[in-house]
């Protein structure tokens, strides 16, 4: 009965680690999110985080490829608006 009652809560965090992905979180953020959250081992996560990356490594490739792009649009994005913000802030009179 242990067996089935360790594969199921195994089961378990694997679900939640994909919702996790579905969150674009990393690695870490998901060992957080589900040990403040869920009450789960960090050390477990962790350790099903890293079997799930094994059986999956094309995905887990991929996936880590996405989220450093979109860190990167969004660090642009952030530029632009930053650019915008004082653009906007300048005294009108104030022509270059």
């Amino acid at each position: 009965m242990a067996d089935s009652s360790s594969a199921s809560y195994i089961r378990m965090v694997q679900h939640l680690i994909e919702k996790c992905l579905l969150f674009h979180m990393n690695k870490d953020e998901c060992v957080e999110a589900l040990s403040k959250h869920a009450n789960i081992n960090p050390v477990i996560t962790s350790t099903v985080w890293t079997e799930l990356e094994k059986e999956n490594k094309e995905f887990f490739e991929a996936y880590t490829r996405e989220r450093e792009e979109r860190v990167l649009e969004m660090e642009a994005m952030e530029r632009v608006q930053k650019m915008l913000a004082e653009t906007a802030a300048r005294d009108p009179d104030d022509e270059d």
